[in-house]
């Protein structure tokens, strides 16, 4: 079961979102500790991101499927 790597599965994200789109913030993971970014020309590419991974990720039964799976092998 391979889909390949997506963009920034290398680090960690938090985005929240809200009823307004303008107070939208990111916060991402780094050495220097946690870095946060809301502005308009920054938040596309972390939704775009976002996005990317709900179209890879396998719906809850496949994953449960999934999880079976490899738990059965150890």
């Amino acid at each position: 079961m391979a889909s390949g790597a997506f963009p920034g599965s290398g680090q960690t994200l938090v985005y929240a979102e809200g009823a307004v789109p303008e107070l939208d913030t990111v916060q991402v993971d780094c050495t220097h500790g946690p870095e946060f970014l809301y502005g308009e020309a920054q938040l596309p590419k972390y939704r775009d991101q976002l996005d990317c991974m709900d179209q890879l990720a396998l719906d809850p039964e496949a994953s449960r499927r999934f999880i079976r799976d490899i738990a059965s092998q150890i």
